[in-house]
């Protein structure tokens, strides 16, 4: 735990413990190998004879929202998290793609009624489902994404069906395909591309359908009570009951493949309340997720999922201000400052008392292994979480694992949400052959 200071919000980090913890438990599992300063080496392995090593299945982190996650219902967020992990673990070890990955884990947290994404979403004010989607793939730098969507139960399906056919070339005519629809529109191309569909009445919960008429009562009743306050001071109160973190927003993973390949993706039901037509961060391109592959000007792949009030998301555009700022040499301390200085204290976001978001980050780089044969070499990837919500779930798992780990992180006593963060992390080593 550390104090950043009187003009600095206060934050948690385990950070260093974890690595600790993950560099051990790699270690026992791998003996005859170790690393010997693995960062210094990255520019040697990557120029030898442009060698592509083959890691051992891949790595995926998932988050289940940043928001507020009650003690009475972890259990189920966690294992939401493990599922998520261990379809796409499955998918790496069958050879498929990050991209591919990525979008099986979105499709096991859609589909979870404890997520807000797919099934269970939050309901707008005319109590209906829209979703906001999108992915992307840090090997050819494509995005596809669908926003304010109704009736698909799982709209990453939609925004990565986008993406490869975004692949395929130009339209005829010479038009350019697609890579970002909303709307009716965005339902009419998923029908068109035999994506499957799903009555928003059977997308809506016992648990999702309860809150919206809480909600509504509590707003006719603000409304009421308001009537005769001062229109700016009753518009900043409503502001603050909708955007309070107690409200959870955006499910989303990041993976790598065997090839060393990044993707990334994002899935909401956006904000409880929403008036419709409303589309948030997880649509909209740099703010939901970023992935990108590793080139000459940056020796890190890197791949960033967000969550939170995709207001205060959008206006920064967090998810490719992280990924910029994993270029540093430390991760952790580069993911503090760009949380501090590029999120709670942004200029963008000068106006607002709380700002309430969430991200998980990854980097990886390929390492020589001391004390080895030139045959083999290592991905290492550096991953972390942070968050200034009250909590954030996530789960992380590697092709060499026998299972997922699950882990609700959550700000310290007396820390205000929106003002303090907390930041967490840890490593993992993926052995492989270079060809």
């Amino acid at each position: 735990m550390c104090n950043a200071g009187s003009n600095r919000p206060w934050c948690l980090s385990s950070y260093a413990g974890v690595m600790e913890d993950l560099i051990q438990h790699a270690e026992e599992k791998q003996p005859s190998s170790a690393l010997t300063n693995p960062w210094s080496h990255q520019h040697e392995s990557m120029s030898r004879d442009n060698e592509k090593p083959k890691v051992v299945g891949g790595f995926v982190l998932v988050h289940a929202g940043a928001g507020y996650h009650s003690e009475s219902k972890a259990k189920e967020y966690k294992h939401v998290c493990k599922r998520a992990c261990q379809r796409a673990v499955e998918r790496l070890k069958a050879g498929a793609l990050a991209v591919e990955a990525v979008s099986a884990a979105l499709v096991e947290l859609e589909d979870s009624p404890f997520t807000n994404a797919g099934m269970g979403s939050n309901l707008n004010l005319s109590g209906e489902i829209e979703c906001d989607a999108s992915i992307m793939d840090g090997k050819t730098l494509r995005y596809g994404a669908v926003g304010a969507i109704s009736g698909i139960k799982n709209p990453v399906l939609v925004a990565n069906r986008l993406l490869s056919e975004a692949q395929k070339g130009k339209l005829s005519a010479g038009r350019i395909p697609p890579c970002f629809l909303v709307g009716r529109g965005a339902h009419d191309w998923a029908v068109s591309h035999g994506i499957p569909l799903c009555p928003s009445e059977k997308m809506a919960t016992k648990f999702s359908v309860s809150a919206y008429k809480r909600n509504k009562r509590k707003m006719e009743l603000a409304e009421k009570m308001d009537a005769g306050q001062n229109p700016i001071k009753k518009r900043r109160q409503s502001s603050e009951n909708e955007n309070g973190s107690e409200c959870l927003d955006t499910v989303g993973a990041i993976v790598v493949d065997q090839d060393g390949n990044v993707a990334a993706a994002v899935s909401s039901g956006g904000l409880a309340m929403k008036h419709p037509g409303r589309v948030g961060q997880a649509a909209h391109y740099g703010c939901g997720c970023w992935a990108e592959n590793a080139c000459n000007m940056n020796p890190y792949s890197t791949a960033v999922s967000t969550s939170g009030c995709g207001e205060h998301l959008i206006r920064t555009m967090l998810a490719r201000e992280c990924s910029a700022a994993m270029r540093s040499e430390d991760a952790h301390q580069a993911l503090l400052e760009a949380m501090q200085n590029k999120f709670i204290s942004s200029p963008f976001l000068a106006s607002e008392d709380s700002v309430l978001g969430g991200v998980i980050v990854l980097r990886c780089c390929r390492c020589v292994e001391a004390q080895s044969s030139e045959d083999i070499q290592a991905v290492l990837v550096e991953f972390l979480w942070s968050h200034t919500t009250e909590s954030m779930c996530v789960g992380y798992m590697s092709a060499q694992d026998c299972k997922a780990k699950t882990h609700i992180s959550r700000l310290p006593a007396g820390a205000v949400p929106g003002r303090s963060l907390a930041i967490e992390g840890g490593v993992c080593r993926l052995m492989g052959t270079a060809e």
